[in-house]
């Protein structure tokens, strides 16, 4: 796994995107699908839908402001990280355990806590 640390802080320092695991995301926002989440060998990649592009309703993410790029990085961008909580609070842990998440890998925990975030109205559907 690697764990590049240039933004996490407390608990969050030992959560790390696994190597060689393999995920897609969906965001959505009121049934619009605005762009995949995807994670390849370790690389983290964001593009926005067609079916957002072709719309004018919604504005662009502040973080992606260019819909013809796809954005990649070794490391999950906050935007998506901060949904997953704080792990030293008692209800997550007691989650972890029952569930027998592996609380150091990224995608285990995006794809449990990651649906739904207090700091924004978009969700995050895990595609399996």
């Amino acid at each position: 796994m690697k764990n590049h640390n240039l933004w996490k802080t407390g608990s969050h320092k030992l959560i790390a995107t696994p190597a060689h695991e393999v995920a897609v995301f969906i965001l959505i926002y009121n049934g619009l699908k605005i762009g995949l989440l995807t994670l390849n060998e370790g690389v983290w990649e964001f593009a926005y839908t067609d079916e957002f592009k072709n719309q004018n309703t919604l504005a662009l993410l502040v973080q992606f402001p260019d819909t013809g790029k796809v954005y990649t990085s070794q490391e999950l961008w906050p935007f998506f990280s901060y949904r997953i909580p704080g792990l030293s609070q008692p209800a997550v842990q007691k989650i972890i355990k029952k569930d027998s998440i592996d609380q150091t890998n990224e995608v285990a925990l995006l794809k449990k806590f990651g649906e739904f975030s207090v700091y924004n109205p978009f969700k995050l559907a895990w595609s399996n």
